[in-house]
């Protein structure tokens, strides 16, 4: 398991440090805004643990980004602030939980814990597509760190074909699946809905991630 840790205190990140990896963790250091950011977004963590008040970026402004991104890793703060409206603030904006300094090192541990099960769980319902995220929980689709505003009924075909990926749906599959309904060749429902759905998901990027297989139906995948 793999911990990132965005703390400028040095010898709070230092105690940190030396418990969680005597707990078996590898812990990755970051002691300014900016680095923790960067790290956050380039490495696949299983918890990130935030302070708040930190050099070059607070805390808040990382973890808005970090969610924009489409990134869904478990996020505690650890903070000196501990008015309520921060609590509030930090739990709205996305974090997982929040704790507050001074603080037992065993709470925290257990509070890990709680957020490595969670994060197994929501895992199972997060899939990525090259720079694609799709979060069925939170009903939210990130490409390339943009929030794509799909309808519901976009919602539920793009997370078809996600869920799906490599796999060629056929038209007659998709109609049943989306709209309860047998295919029926007069109708252009399917065409319609899959071209605005790649207005949104794939138009304004490079890679194309939705293809027709002519005679059968659709797939998504990278190519």
């Amino acid at each position: 398991m793999r911990i990132l840790i965005v703390e400028d205190e040095k010898k709070t990140a230092s105690f940190l440090q030396k418990g969680l990896s005597e707990n078996e963790f590898i812990v990755d250091l970051a002691d300014n805004g900016n680095t923790g950011l960067n790290l956050a977004k380039k490495m696949d963590y299983d918890v990130i643990i935030l302070d708040i008040m930190l050099p070059g970026r607070d805390g808040w402004s990382i973890l808005q980004e970090l969610r924009d991104y489409g990134i869904q890793t478990p996020i505690l703060f650890l903070t000196a602030r501990d008015a309520v409206h921060d609590r509030v603030k930090g739990l709205d904006l996305g974090a997982d939980d929040y704790l507050v300094k001074p603080f037992a090192f065993s709470e925290l541990l257990a509070r890990i814990r709680v957020l490595l099960r969670r994060g197994k769980e929501r895992k199972s319902e997060v899939f990525q597509v090259a720079d694609l995220t799709i979060d069925l929980v939170q009903h939210r689709a990130v490409r390339s760190g943009k929030i794509l505003d799909l309808t519901p009924k976009e919602f539920l075909l793009l997370s078809l074909f996600t869920r799906h990926t490599g796999e060629v749906l056929s038209r007659s599959l998709i109609m049943d699946q989306i709209w309860n309904i047998n295919f029926n060749n007069d109708t252009n429902v399917l065409d319609v809905a899959v071209r605005r759905l790649r207005r949104k998901v794939d138009e304004p990027f490079r890679e194309k991630l939705i293809h027709t297989v002519r005679g059968v139906g659709y797939v998504m995948e990278t190519r």
